[in-house]
């Protein structure tokens, strides 16, 4: 997500002035210190800064230095890069990265959940075929509208109260979303990205102090695990194996090789015709002969 742009409420200007923190004038960076902080952002998250990152990397790291009071990004390097400061990398890591979200975003991948994937296992259920149990992964969650999106999906169309026990889990590299994600506390001006009989059903608007914000029903939380995950690490998820996954806009960022050994992982995680929903930029059907195209960013696992 974009940073803040508060320079504070009061009417006083900040020790570096008004001029917004995000694009210190002071920062600098030279090629050679810019491919060490690429070589290390890599080795963190697989995620490659382009050369045309240096405004980014000065602008998105300035509240670390200033925070620990350090003065150029040459002496900031040589602290992050330390074997014990693994916390302060993903502190570093939670400032580089962007993640826009929203609850409901590419609806037409929501559509074809509720329109077919849902009356078919629904219809699996009721034959014998399949268990009434449900496993999804919110690969890249960010700051939660994604796994939220999907349990109150699950909890209108496959509830409990059926006998259906479904269950998703949330993992994203930055410390920073996965916190707001577990409060599921979010601004009432997204609540015009929620239908509204689920926003009148599984939302609780805020009052007094809390006006201005909506929070999700402890319900749909309960449905949730968030927890930090690098992509990258081959994870053996014990919440698994998975009847759908979620990782959309996430492989834009990764290298051909990344790429290649993050959708292998996915797959692995995946049940025999399972789901993987990518974002609309992202075309798997060169990477692996596991998956098969249902249509454009919606692939299936073959089955046994």
């Amino acid at each position: 997500m974009p940073a803040e742009t508060a320079a504070g409420k009061d009417s006083g200007k900040s020790r570096h002035g008004d001029a917004g923190l995000e694009q210190p004038p002071h920062l600098t960076v030279n090629p050679a210190l810019f491919q060490k902080f690429q070589t290390l952002i890599y080795a963190e998250t697989v995620i490659w800064l382009g050369s045309s990152k240096t405004a980014l990397l000065c602008g998105r790291l300035f509240r670390r230095l200033r925070a620990l009071e350090i003065s150029s990004l040459e002496s900031y390097y040589e602290f992050v890069s330390r074997p014990n400061q693994g916390e302060e990398r993903a502190r570093m890591i939670d400032a580089i990265t962007t993640n826009e979200t929203r609850f409901f975003r590419e609806p037409r991948q929501f559509d074809f959940l509720v329109q077919t994937v849902f009356p078919r296992w629904q219809s699996e259920a009721e034959r014998g075929l399949r268990p009434r149990r449900l496993r999804i992964w919110s690969a890249g969650c960010s700051s939660g509208e994604e796994p939220y999106t999907l349990a109150m999906l699950l909890a209108r169309h496959l509830p409990a109260e059926q006998g259906w026990d479904a269950r998703i889990l949330g993992t994203d590299i930055s410390n920073r979303v996965l916190e707001k994600a577990c409060k599921g506390i979010y601004s009432i001006a997204k609540a015009a990205e929620l239908p509204k009989d689920l926003l009148h059903s599984f939302m609780l608007r805020g009052k007094a102090e809390r006006e201005g914000e909506m929070k999700v029903k402890v319900e749909i939380q309960q449905m949730i695990d968030f927890r930090r995950l690098n992509l990258n690490q081959e994870p053996n998820l014990i919440e698994g194996p998975f009847d759908a996954i979620f990782c959309r806009n996430v492989l834009i960022y990764f290298d051909a090789e990344s790429k290649q050994r993050v959708v292998t992982n996915l797959v692995r995680h995946l049940i025999a015709n399972g789901l993987l929903f990518v974002g609309h930029a992202e075309n798997l059907n060169s990477m692996t002969t596991e998956l098969r195209s249902l249509e454009s960013t919606i692939y299936t696992k073959a089955g046994s």
